[in-house]
């Protein structure tokens, strides 16, 4: 698949020139650094050194004082309390964060989470009949319930209070909770709107902590929880997000909780230095698996164990869990690919829409992305649920999918997301109607490069310019994430040293090695993975353009800099 190079704004060059100069860094770092706003030493000082001292003081959340103090009455009077969340990673992690510190202050107190299929994402009528008659009185909401105004009215009027922490976006009307913690209210001042779920959760923490003078380590130890959300829920990892995921990852990689630490044993990353990466594609799905295949009730048990024998045998569950999913995810994938390429209706489309009856719905959130990865273009996949269609819509860049498939309402039964990503549920009939004007809607919006993949490159550099001091300034970029990706480069004109080769089990794979002409700086090693298709560029004789980022690679007990790259074009380059 063709794909654009777009080269990055290079920033101010006397910004840059002046932070190099008091960075004592190259141009390419300072760069690098001014594309991330980063624009006096003071600012990078706080980006390389992160300190938890940096955290904003939590009762600069709106409610955040009401919601200490319904707390407190909560422990006081000895109430029944629920911690409620989500099915997902951020809602389990987030569960479980809460849980393990008020387990030791309140006697009578549980964790909710709702079933995917029959209750659905949010909190539940099914839920709030439930804290009624165990005489629940307060609820701790996590990941969820900012929209859910008419639910939390009914549990008022039943006697329930709820305390809410969320991080999604508000409507107009919040729901009559005791205290609504969202930083993304329009009337809320806290300085930074970008936390997960679970992030929020743990300012309510901390706030409590702060009230009652206990001491911080307590919560910092629940950390790599936080990070784990921070991760997986693709929240931008930038301030306090920053600071959270780089104190999260230590936690993790030297101690971190035994659910965790069963979960990276299962993963095959124990003894590894765990990066945001693996959580996204190693640990995540772990978690998430439970409640796309049972129950994500059994991710929060695993959270929260304090019993390493219990903890395995709920590990071995959960990694079949995710081998089920894996299955499900491969095989209903391939089954929409060939519905598309079979099928000259949809396979010559703008957009694509699919319904089957039989595909599994915990999984056809994964599906559209694996799809909308394949074709590029705005994707709906749908499967039957209580007698309704409903499913899981992705984008691609820059085409605003929630808008489009607004202008469908009147088709729809339901539907929530953002940008890039969305849920939707229709009656089955009304499928044929909305794919076609979903079609006509995408046709009439997109343009001609949003569907072509791009790739953003932060800076072109010489393969020379690589050292082992620009690589150990670049690791301390790290943890990487949105709005803080791992650093992209371009070099061109390079050649094949005339050793590289195809690799892998079907030849799939490239290893390259490369030279710069007339530059003595010995030979650069790179991987391509899948993209045999550029094999004749690179062993033709002539130069080439290369896209990457910069990682270590071990071999036979011998560690060295590797290119991984992204994209290999004839000498061409787009800016």
């Amino acid at each position: 698949m063709d794909r654009i190079w777009n080269l990055k704004k290079q920033g101010d060059q006397n910004e840059v020139k002046h932070l190099s100069a008091a960075l004592n860094v190259n141009m390419v770092i300072a760069r690098l650094l001014v594309q991330r706003g980063i624009k006096t030493y003071a600012e990078a000082k706080a980006f390389f050194r992160p300190r938890l001292s940096d955290l904003h003081d939590p009762f600069l959340m709106k409610d955040m004082e009401k919601a200490v103090i319904r707390l407190d009455q909560a422990i006081e009077n000895n109430e029944k309390v629920i911690v409620y969340g989500d099915y997902d990673v951020d809602g389990t992690t987030s569960v479980a964060l809460v849980y393990s510190f008020l387990k030791e202050r309140i006697k009578d107190i549980e964790y909710y989470i709702p079933d995917r299929y029959s209750e659905g994402y949010g909190i539940s009528p099914k839920s709030i009949d439930y804290a009624v008659e165990k005489g629940v009185t307060l609820i701790v909401a996590l990941d969820c319930g900012i929209k859910a105004v008419e639910k939390i009215a009914k549990a008022k009027e039943r006697g329930i209070d709820f305390i809410i922490c969320d991080h999604h976006n508000p409507d107009d009307e919040v729901p009559p909770a005791v205290a609504v913690l969202d930083p993304k209210q329009s009337d809320c001042k806290y300085p930074y709107k970008e936390l997960s779920g679970c992030g929020v959760g743990f300012k309510l923490l901390q706030a409590y902590c702060k009230r009652h003078e206990i001491d911080y380590e307590e919560i910092y130890d629940l950390l790599d929880l936080v990070a784990v959300s921070i991760a997986a829920d693709i929240v931008p990892i930038t301030g306090e997000n920053r600071v959270l995921a780089y104190y999260g990852l230590k936690k993790l990689n030297s101690n971190p909780g035994i659910g965790l630490q069963t979960i990276i044993n299962f993963a095959g990353i124990s003894g590894t230095e765990i990066t945001i990466s693996d959580i996204v594609f190693k640990i995540g799905p772990r978690l998430n698996a439970s409640g796309r295949i049972e129950h994500g009730k059994k991710s929060v048990q695993i959270l929260v164990s304090t019993d390493e024998d219990k903890s395995d045998l709920l590990g071995e569950e959960i990694d079949s869990f995710n081998e089920i999913r894996k299955t499900l995810d491969r095989d209903i994938t391939q089954d929409a690919l060939d519905t598309i390429e079979n099928s000259p209706e949809f396979k010559n489309k703008n957009s694509t829409v699919l319904y089957n009856r039989d595909w599994h719905k915990g999984v056809v959130g994964i599906v559209a992305s694996r799809v909308t990865e394949h074709y590029y273009r705005p994707t709906v996949i749908l499967t039957e649920s209580n007698g309704l269609a409903t499913g899981s819509a992705r984008s691609v860049r820059d085409f605003d999918l929630y808008e489009a498939i607004g202008q469908c309402s009147d088709l729809l039964e339901s539907y929530g997301g953002h940008m890039y990503a969305a849920g939707l549920t229709m009656r089955i009939e009304n499928i044929p109607e909305f794919r076609q004007r979903f079609e006509e809607i995408v046709t009439k919006q997109i343009t001609d490069k949003q569907q072509i993949q791009t790739i953003e490159v932060d800076a072109k550099i010489a393969l020379s310019e690589i050292t082992p001091r620009f690589y150990r300034i670049l690791k301390q970029f790290a943890p990487f994430g949105p709005h803080n990706m791992t650093p992209v480069f371009v070099t061109e004109d390079v050649f094949d040293a005339g050793t590289s080769r195809l690799v892998g089990k079907n030849q799939e794979h490239l290893k390259l090695d490369l030279v710069e002409p007339d530059v003595n700086s010995g030979i650069f090693p790179g991987i391509a993975f899948n993209q045999s298709d550029a094999y004749d560029v690179i062993t033709s004789g002539s130069p080439f353009d290369v896209c990457y980022s910069i990682n270590e690679n071990e071999y036979r007990g011998k560690t060295n800099l590797q290119l991984f790259i992204r994209d290999i074009k004839k000498r061409e380059f787009l800016d």
